[in-house]
């Protein structure tokens, strides 16, 4: 038996097929099925081990999810263009948020742009619209400051209206003030007090006689109003630009709604 082993094993040393550069002509080619060992394994059904959990999970997403992978890498110009404004849009609004916190580059000019902010808030200027409203005489100055109180609530209304179903949040992690809160003033999508900055002053504009340096001073607050609320770091630049064309609208709106001068008499009469 030993001497039969040890022919048998020289015999496979002198087999030139045995060599590691040959092995490969020993092994079947691929796409071919295996000989059958037996009667037993062929006549029975192939058991495969059943697939673990992740590579069940990873077949079934690959299988599932060819057409979502082929928009991911072939996104249509439409939301490329989107994507790319967007993200050019929060850039420069981070680098304008030069006031956003006390370590910012202006931090030390923090409270002033926020003071610069509040004249466009919404309850200072319907205090001072019912405060006016109540010492006029007039019923010109009555009729044109009962529209004007009709334009900040109409204004109040819309943003925190679109503010709520959009629900964007600020290019900085700042938190809103108390009177944003009163006003509804809380997410960043449009400004509200860059559209009420506008109409207040496309308003006194178009019904208030003003000298020239007058309107430009007007025009000048309103863009100061919108610029200071990107600066604290509250909205992006096109939430400010919305805000002004919001605010513009709301202005063309109230013109077509004007209230007569009766009208306004009967509604102070009542009040």
């Amino acid at each position: 038996m030993p001497a039969s082993q040890s022919r048998a094993r020289a015999r496979d040393r002198s087999n030139v097929l045995n060599r590691a550069e040959f092995l490969s002509l020993n092994q079947p080619p691929k796409g071919t099925p295996e000989p059958r060992s037996s009667g037993r394994k062929a006549s029975g059904p192939s058991v495969q081990p059943p697939p673990t959990g992740d590579g069940a999970r990873e077949r079934r997403q690959s299988q599932q999810l060819p057409e979502e992978d082929c928009m991911q890498l072939n996104p249509s110009f439409k939301g490329i263009a989107f994507n790319s404004l967007l993200a050019i849009d929060i850039c420069m609004s981070k680098r304008l948020g030069v006031c956003a916190g006390r370590a910012a580059s202006w931090g030390s000019a923090r409270s002033m742009v926020k003071l610069i902010g509040i004249t466009g808030h919404g309850i200072p200027w319907i205090g001072g619209t019912i405060l006016c409203l109540a010492k006029s005489s007039t019923l010109a100055g009555q009729e044109v400051l009962m529209n004007l109180l009709l334009a900040l609530l109409l204004d109040i209304m819309t943003v925190a209206g679109v503010q709520k179903l959009i629900k964007r949040r600020g290019p900085f992690e700042t938190s809103p003030g108390l009177l944003d809160y009163l006003t509804m003033d809380v997410y960043a999508f449009p400004a509200g007090h860059a559209s009420r900055a506008a109409m207040v002053s496309k308003f006194f504009l178009s019904h208030l006689v003003l000298a020239v340096p007058l309107r430009v001073l007007l025009v000048l607050w309103a863009f100061c109003v919108g610029l200071s609320r990107v600066m604290i770091g509250r909205h992006h630049i096109t939430d400010v630009i919305s805000g002004f064309i919001i605010g513009y609208f709301q202005f063309r709106l109230v013109e077509l709604v004007w209230m007569s001068s009766n009208t306004c008499q009967m509604l102070i009469s009542a009040w």
